[in-house]
């Protein structure tokens, strides 16, 4: 399960960006994952939980997962459109492959405890 690989280094990616009083006072980690990301919500949230159990400094975090959709632009008409059943067609039916959105797998804000 490539979850947990992306769970620690996500906590990596936080420990290096704070300081330890820091993290000790994190409280949640909100998450942008594409559809296209190759992560299931579910998946990483368990991941998550698996994880900070052995992390004593993130024990009273909690993630958050922002699942965003797929957006593409036509390089035809300009249209730019959701994606809906994997079909990379604009809302004029033109095919596209020039994807604006859905890839990402980004650390998009951390809270932290006052």
């Amino acid at each position: 399960m490539h979850e947990i690989s992306l769970v620690r280094n996500i906590l990596k990616t936080l420990e290096a960006e704070f300081e330890k009083d820091e993290l000790e006072k994190l409280s949640r980690i909100d998450l942008k994952v594409g559809l296209l990301s190759n992560v299931e919500p579910i998946l990483i949230q368990n991941a998550f939980e698996a994880v900070i159990q052995d992390e004593q400094r993130f024990q009273n975090a909690e993630l958050y997962v922002n699942l965003v959709p797929i957006i593409i632009k036509c390089e035809i008409c300009g249209d730019e459109s959701e994606v809906k059943n994997y079909t990379f067609k604009c809302r004029n039916g033109h095919p596209t492959k020039n994807i604006l959105q859905g890839e990402e797998l980004t650390i998009e804000r951390v809270h932290f405890i006052d």
